[in-house]
């Protein structure tokens, strides 16, 4: 019997028959995490010259740092090796250019049900919200102030990070 899965589970084997990273360690070799959005224009570690095993990255909608985030950082910062954290939304996202109203309109049409009750990350001021994410962040009395933190907006369209905070 076939599944929606088959083709994934295929890559799957070819990628175990030739795992190359068994040596590689939970802990983060570059010091570095990462919080971006779950946008699959967006590659984590190549836009920072870094490789598998460097960093930890969270990824959201809209990479925001939201409670779940800022657990993984602080796990993170204290048990995984981590001095640096970039927090790193992107231009042209569905969470900074919708409202929560569009946003529920567009699921619920989707789903054929109303989606009212849902909440969803959006935000009105994209630059204003990673500076409050930084700041959040900066500001956790779990986060060492050793730890440095910026905030940086992702180009979609060009590959560039622009430093915001």
């Amino acid at each position: 019997m076939t599944t929606p899965f088959d083709d994934l589970l295929a890559a799957n084997e070819e990628f175990a028959a030739r795992f190359p990273y068994a040596d590689v360690q939970g802990v983060a070799r570059a010091g570095v995490a990462i919080v971006t959005c779950m946008d699959a224009r967006i590659a984590p570690l190549e836009i920072v010259g870094l490789r598998l095993g460097d960093a930890k990255v969270v990824r959201n909608p809209g990479g925001r740092v939201t409670p779940v985030a800022m657990e993984a950082l602080v796990l993170a910062v204290h048990l995984l090796g981590v001095d640096r954290i970039m927090v790193v939304p992107h231009t042209r996202c569905a969470m900074a250019s919708s409202t929560q109203d569009e946003m529920r309109t567009r699921v619920g049409d989707s789903a054929g049900a109303d989606a009212s009750s849902l909440t969803f990350s959006v935000v009105e001021d994209q630059r204003q919200a990673l500076a409050d994410d930084v700041r959040s962040v900066r500001e956790n009395p779990w986060i060492p102030d050793s730890v440095a933190v910026g905030g940086f907006l992702y180009d979609v369209e060009n590959g560039r990070l622009d430093r915001v905070v």
